[in-house]
């Protein structure tokens, strides 16, 4: 059936393991893990919990009766509790004691950080991929002269591979937000409606460190440290750390659209395009175009985690006294849907960044067009070695370089400052000895040494502390 709304980040832009991270399979099955984690760390603490019951809780930990749950929540109004009776009904004897002494945000806000954790490891790889992509074509290319822009206008030169380490630089600092934010996220833990952890003391009978203990257990059995737990909270974790993870997200789209948008003035130019595949069609229009969609994809896409990134730090900011619930809703949607169209993005990015396809040819042309008005600096200083006057000389390359600017952009003719200047007598310089100055390489800089330090000392400890993530892997794109 198609007579119903779907989100496009789920039918073709995100790939299968985001949307499972994200789906109610996912979801639910981490919250019976919740529940058994909890279960199971009463028991442990001395509440009449038995093994028998968690046992039975292991078996259906990855059944999910979906009808019953609906039914349930039609019923009660209350997704929580629906999944309480629905879970309880395949583990009867463990029903009386499933979510025991916690409140709705025990499975709900500890899956939200669980899954936060998971999907930030699968960007966290995704960007090591793309890195790996880019560090292999900036290496390939390291010495390839190519024009430098400054407002987008000819300025030095640079190199093809030099460039590639700008995209990566801003790639590297994204992995290493990251990291910081796997590093310092926290579970929520067991709290109760209040934060106070009321009810659990009570359980207790007021053993204040059975009710610690309870926290760093279910940390311990959902994959955190023992002290990955918020150490003070309301009713839920604070809603600033959504919105820290969303603007790490956002960060990521900032670096991918500024690659994507230098791309596609490459593409304009003709001196690097994206890889176009043999039956692709770049318009339904012109059948000559050679269109660069992914990248305009990669800029829709990055476009959209940036305004989205924004949901998050709204909802932190009113959050009343102990919790409210305008946080639901729309968390439900901002902090997914960041989650699948960078996983979107960084599949597009790999994808390109893998299969960058080069004109060197073009990029020469380019290149002789400007290289005349850049050797006018070292002709000069020629020149002056040979008996003339600087101030003199650099008025004469002025008004030479202003009627060859002429010739060029008003005529449409090729540039012919360096015949003009090797024909005044003022320079006192041969064309053979101006022509040597027009060796693209002379005017590269220290950009081939800069690119293999880079890759060296910087993108090579992350490509092996990160091996695992490159072993097998390849950029998935939906459509």
């Amino acid at each position: 059936m198609k007579d119903t709304y779907e989100s496009p980040l789920a039918s073709r832009y995100a790939s299968r393991e985001m949307l499972y991270l994200f789906s109610p399979d996912k979801k639910f099955t981490t919250w019976h893990r919740l529940w058994i984690a909890l279960a199971r760390a009463e028991m442990e603490l001395g509440l009449p919990i038995t093994q028998a019951q968690i046992d039975e809780m292991e078996r259906e930990r990855d059944h999910i009766d979906y009808d019953l749950a609906a039914q349930k929540e039609k019923e009660l109004r209350h997704d929580v509790m629906a999944h309480i009776h629905a879970y309880g009904a395949h583990c009867p004897s463990a029903m009386p004691i499933i979510h025991l002494g916690a409140t709705s945000c025990y499975v709900g806000d500890n899956t939200d950080v669980i899954l936060m954790k998971e999907g930030l490891q699968l960007i966290r790889d995704k960007l090591v991929r793309v890195l790996a992509s880019l560090a292999r074509f900036a290496g390939r290319y390291k010495a390839l002269p190519t024009l430098g822009y400054t407002h987008y206008q000819a300025a030095q030169m640079v190199t093809v591979g030099k460039r590639a380490t700008l995209w990566m630089n801003e790639l590297l600092s994204d992995l290493e937000e990251v990291e910081y934010r796997l590093d310092h996220l926290k579970l929520l833990g067991c709290k109760g409606t209040t934060g106070t952890q009321a009810s659990f003391l009570e359980l207790f009978a007021g053993d204040q460190e059975k009710v610690r203990q309870l926290d760093r257990k279910i940390a311990v059995e959902m994959g955190f440290g023992p002290d990955q737990v918020q150490p003070v909270t309301g009713q839920t974790y604070s809603r600033k750390v959504d919105a820290a993870i969303l603007a790490t997200l956002s960060g990521i789209a900032q670096s991918a659209h500024k690659f994507a948008t230098d791309l596609r003035l490459l593409c304009h130019m003709k001196e690097i395009e994206e890889p176009f595949e043999k039956h692709q069609v770049g318009s339904s229009a012109m059948p000559y175009k050679r269109n660069p969609m992914r990248s305009e994809r990669i800029c829709a896409l990055a476009r959209y985690v940036m305004a989205d990134s924004l949901n998050p730090a709204m909802t932190a900011s009113v959050q009343w006294f102990e919790r409210t619930l305008d946080d639901s809703a729309n968390k439900r949607i901002s902090v997914s849907e960041a989650f699948l169209a960078v996983d979107a993005i960084l599949n597009l990015y790999e994808n390109v960044a893998s299969n960058l396809v080069v004109h060197e040819k073009v990029i020469a042309k380019h290149i002789q067009e400007e290289l005349p008005f850049m050797a006018t600096e070292n002709i000069l200083m020629d020149a002056v070695k040979a008996g003339g006057d600087r101030q003199a000389l650099h008025e004469r390359i002025r008004t030479h370089s202003l009627a060859a600017g002429s010739r060029v952009k008003d005529e449409g003719k090729d540039n012919d400052l360096l015949e003009r200047i090797a024909a005044d007598p003022a320079f006192g310089l041969t064309r053979e000895q101006i022509l040597r100055h027009l060796d693209p390489a002379d005017y590269i800089g220290c950009c081939p040494e800069q690119v293999e330090r880079f890759l060296r000392d910087c993108i090579q400890p992350v490509l092996e502390k990160y091996a695992g993530a490159l072993a097998g892997h390849s950029a998935e794109i939906m459509v």
